[in-house]
Protein backbone atom coordinates (compact mmCIF):
# COMPACT_ATOMS: atom_id res chain seq x y z
CA UNK A 1 0.00 0.00 0.00
CA UNK A 2 3.01 2.15 0.39
CA UNK A 3 1.22 4.66 2.77
CA UNK A 4 4.52 6.11 4.43
CA UNK A 5 4.77 8.00 1.02
CA UNK A 6 1.54 9.02 1.33
CA UNK A 7 2.61 10.49 5.03
CA UNK A 8 5.52 12.29 3.35
CA UNK A 9 3.40 14.03 1.11
CA UNK A 10 1.49 15.98 4.34
CA UNK A 11 2.14 18.79 3.11
CA UNK A 12 0.55 18.41 -0.21
CA UNK A 13 -2.68 16.90 1.69
CA UNK A 14 -3.27 19.74 3.21
CA UNK A 15 -2.98 22.62 0.41
CA UNK A 16 -5.88 19.69 -1.11
CA UNK A 17 -7.76 20.36 1.91
CA UNK A 18 -7.51 24.03 1.28
CA UNK A 19 -8.39 23.73 -2.19
CA UNK A 20 -11.14 21.59 -1.63
CA UNK A 21 -12.68 24.00 1.02
CA UNK A 22 -12.07 27.24 -1.46
CA UNK A 23 -13.88 24.97 -4.52
CA UNK A 24 -16.93 24.02 -2.34
CA UNK A 25 -18.00 27.79 -1.25
CA UNK A 26 -16.42 29.56 -4.03
CA UNK A 27 -18.74 32.38 -5.76
CA UNK A 28 -21.13 31.22 -2.65
CA UNK A 29 -23.09 34.38 -0.57
CA UNK A 30 -23.10 32.53 2.43
CA UNK A 31 -19.93 30.72 2.26
CA UNK A 32 -18.73 28.07 4.63
CA UNK A 33 -22.51 29.18 6.89
CA UNK A 34 -23.91 26.52 4.57
CA UNK A 35 -21.80 23.78 6.43
CA UNK A 36 -24.60 24.75 9.43
CA UNK A 37 -27.29 25.71 6.94
CA UNK A 38 -28.04 22.80 4.56
CA UNK A 39 -28.14 19.95 8.16
CA UNK A 40 -30.34 22.19 10.01
CA UNK A 41 -32.95 22.44 7.03
CA UNK A 42 -32.57 18.90 6.48
CA UNK A 43 -33.78 17.57 9.73
CA UNK A 44 -36.23 20.23 9.94
CA UNK A 45 -37.80 18.11 6.24
CA UNK A 46 -36.95 14.72 8.34
CA UNK A 47 -39.19 16.03 11.30
CA UNK A 48 -41.79 17.35 9.14
CA UNK A 49 -41.79 14.85 7.33
CA UNK A 50 -40.56 11.17 9.17
CA UNK A 51 -41.70 12.65 12.84
CA UNK A 52 -44.55 14.23 11.88
CA UNK A 53 -46.74 13.25 9.33
CA UNK A 54 -44.86 9.27 9.68
CA UNK A 55 -44.73 9.60 13.08
CA UNK A 56 -42.05 7.42 13.32
CA UNK A 57 -40.78 6.95 16.68
CA UNK A 58 -37.58 8.27 18.26
CA UNK A 59 -37.60 6.41 21.47
CA UNK A 60 -38.54 9.69 23.70
CA UNK A 61 -35.76 12.03 22.25
CA UNK A 62 -36.73 15.62 20.46
CA UNK A 63 -37.03 14.51 17.31
CA UNK A 64 -35.16 17.34 15.74
CA UNK A 65 -32.44 16.79 17.84
CA UNK A 66 -32.39 12.99 17.08
CA UNK A 67 -32.44 13.66 13.44
CA UNK A 68 -29.67 16.69 13.37
CA UNK A 69 -27.36 13.94 15.31
CA UNK A 70 -28.44 10.92 12.58
CA UNK A 71 -27.93 13.12 9.73
CA UNK A 72 -24.69 14.82 10.48
CA UNK A 73 -22.86 11.25 11.07
CA UNK A 74 -24.08 10.31 7.63
CA UNK A 75 -22.94 12.93 5.70
CA UNK A 76 -19.63 12.52 6.89
CA UNK A 77 -20.03 8.91 5.83
CA UNK A 78 -21.76 9.90 2.12
CA UNK A 79 -19.30 12.75 1.92
CA UNK A 80 -15.99 10.69 2.40
CA UNK A 81 -17.35 7.58 -0.52
CA UNK A 82 -18.84 11.04 -2.72
CA UNK A 83 -15.84 13.13 -2.83
CA UNK A 84 -13.74 9.49 -3.72
CA UNK A 85 -16.32 8.01 -5.66
CA UNK A 86 -15.01 10.68 -8.75
CA UNK A 87 -11.47 11.31 -7.56
CA UNK A 88 -10.22 9.93 -10.64
CA UNK A 89 -12.45 11.22 -13.47
CA UNK A 90 -12.19 14.77 -11.43
CA UNK A 91 -8.42 15.01 -10.96
CA UNK A 92 -7.34 13.41 -14.55
CA UNK A 93 -5.56 16.77 -15.56
CA UNK A 94 -3.60 16.75 -12.02
CA UNK A 95 -2.32 13.44 -12.40
CA UNK A 96 -1.63 13.41 -15.74
CA UNK A 97 1.27 16.31 -15.22
CA UNK A 98 2.62 15.70 -11.86
CA UNK A 99 4.03 12.52 -9.99
CA UNK A 100 2.75 12.53 -6.34
CA UNK A 101 0.89 10.16 -4.25
CA UNK A 102 -2.45 9.82 -5.82
CA UNK A 103 -3.80 9.01 -2.42
CA UNK A 104 -3.21 12.36 -1.20
CA UNK A 105 -5.92 13.37 -2.96
CA UNK A 106 -9.00 11.19 -1.01
CA UNK A 107 -7.38 11.32 2.18
CA UNK A 108 -7.45 14.92 2.30
CA UNK A 109 -11.20 14.55 0.47
CA UNK A 110 -11.78 12.69 4.03
CA UNK A 111 -9.80 15.40 5.95
CA UNK A 112 -12.55 17.42 4.19
CA UNK A 113 -15.33 16.24 5.26
CA UNK A 114 -13.79 14.97 8.92
CA UNK A 115 -13.41 19.00 9.43
CA UNK A 116 -17.50 19.42 8.15
CA UNK A 117 -18.77 16.95 10.51
CA UNK A 118 -16.86 18.95 13.42
CA UNK A 119 -18.76 22.22 12.87
CA UNK A 120 -21.79 19.91 12.63
CA UNK A 121 -21.03 18.26 15.86
CA UNK A 122 -20.31 21.69 17.34
CA UNK A 123 -24.05 22.70 16.53
CA UNK A 124 -24.97 19.46 17.35
CA UNK A 125 -23.21 19.61 21.19
CA UNK A 126 -24.68 23.12 21.49
CA UNK A 127 -28.03 21.47 21.48
CA UNK A 128 -27.10 18.83 23.67
CA UNK A 129 -25.74 20.66 26.18
CA UNK A 130 -29.72 22.84 26.12
CA UNK A 131 -31.76 19.37 25.93
CA UNK A 132 -29.25 18.15 28.48
CA UNK A 133 -29.90 21.22 30.89
CA UNK A 134 -33.60 20.90 30.27
CA UNK A 135 -33.97 17.11 30.80
CA UNK A 136 -34.46 16.02 27.47
CA UNK A 137 -31.84 13.90 26.77
CA UNK A 138 -29.01 12.27 28.90
CA UNK A 139 -25.89 11.40 27.24
CA UNK A 140 -23.06 9.16 28.36
CA UNK A 141 -20.30 11.47 28.63
CA UNK A 142 -17.92 8.41 29.87
CA UNK A 143 -18.22 6.60 26.09
CA UNK A 144 -16.52 9.98 24.58
CA UNK A 145 -13.36 8.56 24.34
CA UNK A 146 -15.23 6.10 21.57
CA UNK A 147 -15.86 8.37 19.10
CA UNK A 148 -12.58 8.17 18.06
CA UNK A 149 -12.73 4.89 16.41
CA UNK A 150 -15.92 5.38 15.31
CA UNK A 151 -15.28 7.78 13.07
CA UNK A 152 -11.98 5.78 12.23
CA UNK A 153 -14.41 3.09 10.78
CA UNK A 154 -16.51 5.27 9.35
CA UNK A 155 -13.76 7.40 7.26
CA UNK A 156 -12.31 4.00 6.49
CA UNK A 157 -15.60 2.36 5.09
CA UNK A 158 -16.03 5.62 3.24
CA UNK A 159 -12.64 6.09 1.91
CA UNK A 160 -11.98 2.46 0.30
CA UNK A 161 -15.62 1.96 -0.96
CA UNK A 162 -15.28 6.12 -2.68
CA UNK A 163 -11.75 4.75 -4.07
CA UNK A 164 -12.95 1.36 -5.18
CA UNK A 165 -15.83 2.86 -6.73
CA UNK A 166 -13.63 5.72 -8.44
CA UNK A 167 -11.12 2.90 -9.74
CA UNK A 168 -14.27 0.94 -11.65
CA UNK A 169 -15.68 4.28 -13.16
CA UNK A 170 -12.04 4.91 -14.86
CA UNK A 171 -13.37 1.81 -17.06
CA UNK A 172 -17.26 2.02 -16.51
CA UNK A 173 -19.14 5.44 -15.67
CA UNK A 174 -22.46 4.12 -15.64
CA UNK A 175 -21.52 3.52 -11.83
CA UNK A 176 -20.74 6.79 -10.92
CA UNK A 177 -24.52 7.27 -11.50
CA UNK A 178 -25.53 4.78 -9.49
CA UNK A 179 -23.69 6.02 -6.23
CA UNK A 180 -26.07 8.49 -5.42
CA UNK A 181 -28.87 6.27 -5.97
CA UNK A 182 -27.09 3.15 -3.78
CA UNK A 183 -26.07 5.89 -0.84
CA UNK A 184 -29.97 6.81 -0.46
CA UNK A 185 -31.22 2.95 -0.19
CA UNK A 186 -28.45 2.24 1.67
CA UNK A 187 -29.78 5.50 4.35
CA UNK A 188 -32.60 4.00 4.35
CA UNK A 189 -31.87 0.53 5.20
CA UNK A 190 -29.64 2.16 7.50
CA UNK A 191 -31.34 3.23 11.16
CA UNK A 192 -30.62 7.27 10.16
CA UNK A 193 -34.15 8.48 10.67
CA UNK A 194 -35.07 5.33 12.88
CA UNK A 195 -34.14 3.98 16.08
CA UNK A 196 -33.03 0.08 15.92
CA UNK A 197 -35.33 -0.71 18.86
CA UNK A 198 -38.17 0.03 16.55
CA UNK A 199 -37.55 -2.99 13.86
CA UNK A 200 -38.13 -5.74 17.00
CA UNK A 201 -37.32 -8.87 14.46
CA UNK A 202 -38.01 -11.01 11.29
CA UNK A 203 -35.25 -10.65 8.27
CA UNK A 204 -35.49 -6.43 8.09
CA UNK A 205 -33.76 -6.74 11.60
CA UNK A 206 -31.17 -9.23 10.24
CA UNK A 207 -30.32 -6.93 7.86
CA UNK A 208 -30.36 -3.94 9.85
CA UNK A 209 -27.66 -5.95 12.33
CA UNK A 210 -25.50 -6.82 10.19
CA UNK A 211 -25.22 -3.73 8.06
CA UNK A 212 -21.59 -1.81 8.56
CA UNK A 213 -23.29 1.28 9.31
CA UNK A 214 -25.60 0.34 12.41
CA UNK A 215 -23.04 -0.11 14.96
CA UNK A 216 -21.49 3.70 13.86
CA UNK A 217 -25.03 5.34 13.77
CA UNK A 218 -26.61 3.26 17.09
CA UNK A 219 -22.90 4.17 19.15
CA UNK A 220 -23.16 7.92 18.20
CA UNK A 221 -26.49 7.98 19.14
CA UNK A 222 -26.07 6.36 22.62
CA UNK A 223 -23.01 8.75 23.34
CA UNK A 224 -24.58 12.11 21.96
CA UNK A 225 -27.69 11.39 23.33
CA UNK A 226 -28.16 8.51 25.80
CA UNK A 227 -30.27 6.34 23.13
CA UNK A 228 -29.25 3.47 21.29
CA UNK A 229 -28.65 -0.20 20.66
CA UNK A 230 -25.40 -1.66 20.25
CA UNK A 231 -24.68 -4.93 19.37
CA UNK A 232 -22.03 -7.01 19.30
CA UNK A 233 -22.64 -8.50 15.77
CA UNK A 234 -23.31 -4.97 14.33
CA UNK A 235 -19.76 -3.77 15.93
CA UNK A 236 -18.57 -7.16 14.02
CA UNK A 237 -19.31 -6.55 11.08
CA UNK A 238 -18.31 -2.75 11.10
CA UNK A 239 -14.55 -3.82 11.77
CA UNK A 240 -14.22 -6.36 9.09
CA UNK A 241 -16.11 -4.43 6.76
CA UNK A 242 -14.58 -1.67 7.07
CA UNK A 243 -11.25 -3.00 7.12
CA UNK A 244 -11.90 -4.96 4.16
CA UNK A 245 -13.15 -2.11 2.22
CA UNK A 246 -10.12 0.07 2.88
CA UNK A 247 -7.74 -2.89 2.35
CA UNK A 248 -9.43 -3.30 -1.58
CA UNK A 249 -9.96 -0.11 -2.36
CA UNK A 250 -6.47 0.97 -1.26
CA UNK A 251 -4.69 -1.89 -3.46
CA UNK A 252 -7.08 -1.38 -6.76
CA UNK A 253 -6.54 2.06 -6.30
CA UNK A 254 -2.89 1.96 -6.65
CA UNK A 255 -3.01 -0.34 -9.47
CA UNK A 256 -5.57 1.26 -11.61
CA UNK A 257 -3.54 4.20 -11.15
CA UNK A 258 -0.56 2.75 -13.25
CA UNK A 259 -2.75 2.66 -16.13
CA UNK A 260 -6.09 5.07 -16.39
CA UNK A 261 -4.67 7.64 -18.16
CA UNK A 262 -4.97 5.78 -21.29
CA UNK A 263 -8.63 4.53 -20.20
CA UNK A 264 -10.26 8.21 -18.89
Amino acid sequence: MNLGEVWRYRDLIMLFTKRSFKLMYKQTVLGPLWIVISPLLTSIIYTVIFGGIAGLSTNGVPKFLFYLCSHSLWVFFADCLNKNASAFLTNANIFSKVYFPRLTIPVSNVITSGIQFLIHSCLVAVLIIWSTIRGDVHPEWKLLPLLIPLLLFTAMMGLGLGILVSSVTTKYRDLSFLVGFGLSLWMYSTPVIYPLSQVTGGMMRKMLIWNPMTAPMELFRLIMLGKGDVLIQSVISTVIFAAAAFAAGVMVFNRVERSFIDTV
